[in-house]
């Protein structure tokens, strides 16, 4: 085992994995952009290394400067978190070419799978269900219009690359399908440089669809694991605000073929590490496809270790070093809830920077916090604005909604604006308590 982990990232992941490497008694290393330096995981990391500026570009993003900063300090793995260049090929092969442990897949895997295009070609080659869609980029409004006629509307037009919702939209008829290719096509060409729509691809819209995702383990001895799975479909514009586990809305037979199906996509890329299988699930048909994967630690991942009882940043850790990964005696079993809490404003969900005055954590049973800040911190305008993740487990779905009602109502931020009040109204929507509700709740719940 390496002895000591830089955490290439920031706010409440690089706290949350520098709690276990610590746990683990190995040295955890923080790096930070000027506009971090007063915040927890800076001060919680056993040696702290600032690296540039606020924007990302010119720190968290730079390659250069997290390997001078391994280097500086001795560091002899590098942990990249989720989000900025956790899911960089270039990032990854540049960590294992100055001699670094890279907790994470092979390079050649998170390649593969961060074209969505190519991903969904693999997926359907090893047997993985995918929508009806194109197999290769969509250079053109003329050509999307065409492929979109074949598939059929609605079609979801999104770019190849980037994840979070980027460039995301339905088309339910040729008008909608022009603006939507142009939009995706700018956005292609914004974060990914590609030009003329070459990052552009379609596929068949599911109405009234779940966002089912399984949590898989590529093991050192090369066997792939499902550990359950995850339903995210609370969104807002395409982005994740809530996730439970397990899913409210399978049956045992879908949750059977789903983790069987997420296992052989992981086998296809010789996956090593934490990764998660996303894929769409047809209420109505009790049927799924595949949507992505993502080569990395999902922000909702406490859900999946509140279920199961693994820490799924020490099994990576394990895995990088080549080390099996415990059993778990007696895995909790029950029902996990996380809500995303965010500095944004609860009704038009746009960020809400300001100094945060007051944070009161709730505490109790069966009650997690992962969070980034504190009082007296400040929230910028140059990342993410996620705060931290409220995270509840009970023995049952009600008992879980039960203790979600109180954590929340305990939980107090006072300063920037933030979304604990949506929360909130979230658990009072009856299809949100009921479990049956779709990717479009958010939506519905805004648009009275």
């Amino acid at each position: 085992m390496f002895e000591s982990v830089l955490v290439a990232n920031r706010g409440e992941i690089a706290r949350r994995i520098i709690r276990t490497v610590r746990q683990m008694g190995l040295r955890a290393i923080a790096v930070h952009s000027e506009a971090d330096a007063g915040l927890p995981f800076v001060r919680e990391a056993d040696e702290a290394v600032p690296i540039g500026p606020a924007h990302p570009a010119q720190s968290y993003l730079d390659i250069g400067k997290v390997l001078d900063a391994a280097r500086r300090t001795g560091a002899r793995a590098v942990h990249p978190g989720y989000g900025f260049l956790s899911e960089s090929p270039a990032f990854a092969r540049a960590v294992v070419e100055a001699g670094l442990t890279w907790i994470g897949p092979a390079p050649e895997a998170i390649e593969r799978m961060g074209d969505k295009i190519n991903a969904r070609n693999l997926m359907q080659e090893a047997g993985v269900p995918v929508a009806a869609g194109t197999r290769e980029p969509v250079a053109g409004a003329g050509r999307a219009a065409e492929a979109a006629a074949a598939i059929g509307y609605p079609v979801m037009v999104k770019t190849a690359g980037g994840g979070g919702g980027i460039g995301m939209s339905v088309a339910r008829d040729e008008a909608g399908l022009v603006k939507a290719y142009e939009a995706a096509a700018r956005a292609a060409a914004r974060f990914a440089g590609d030009g003329d729509g070459a990052g552009v691809l379609l596929e068949r819209y599911i109405e009234r669809a779940r966002h089912v995702e399984v949590q898989i383990l590529g093991l050192a001895d090369g066997t792939v694991v499902a550990l359950g799975e995850r339903d995210c479909s609370v969104q807002r514009r395409h982005q994740k605000v809530v996730e439970e586990s397990p899913s409210p809305g399978l049956t045992p037979e879908l949750r059977e073929r789903m983790l069987a199906a997420a296992v052989r996509a992981g086998e296809a890329v010789g996956y090593r590490g934490a990764g998660t299988v996303e894929c769409l699930v047809d209420t109505e048909a009790q049927d799924f496809v595949f949507l992505e994967m993502n080569t990395r630690l999902q922000v909702e991942h406490p859900v999946t270790e509140l279920v199961t009882g693994h820490d799924l940043v020490r099994a990576q850790l394990l895995i990088a070093a080549g080390e099996a990964v415990p059993p778990v005696a007696e895995p909790p079993g029950g029902h996990a809830i996380e809500f995303r809490v965010y500095a944004e404003d609860p009704k038009r969900f746009l960020p809400g920077p300001g100094r945060i005055e007051v944070w009161k954590e709730p505490e109790g049973e069966g009650v997690r916090v992962d969070s980034g800040y504190e009082a007296g911190n400040t929230v910028t305008p140059f990342y993410d604005p996620l705060l931290a993740k409220l995270c509840v487990h009970g023995p049952t779905r009600e008992a879980a909604l039960a203790r979600a009602r109180e954590a929340l109502a305990a939980f107090v931020i006072e300063g920037p604006k933030n979304n604990l009040p949506f929360c909130a109204e979230l658990l009072d929507r009856p299809e949100f308590a009921g479990g049956d509700y779709d990717t479009g709740l958010v939506e519905r719940m805004r648009s009275r």
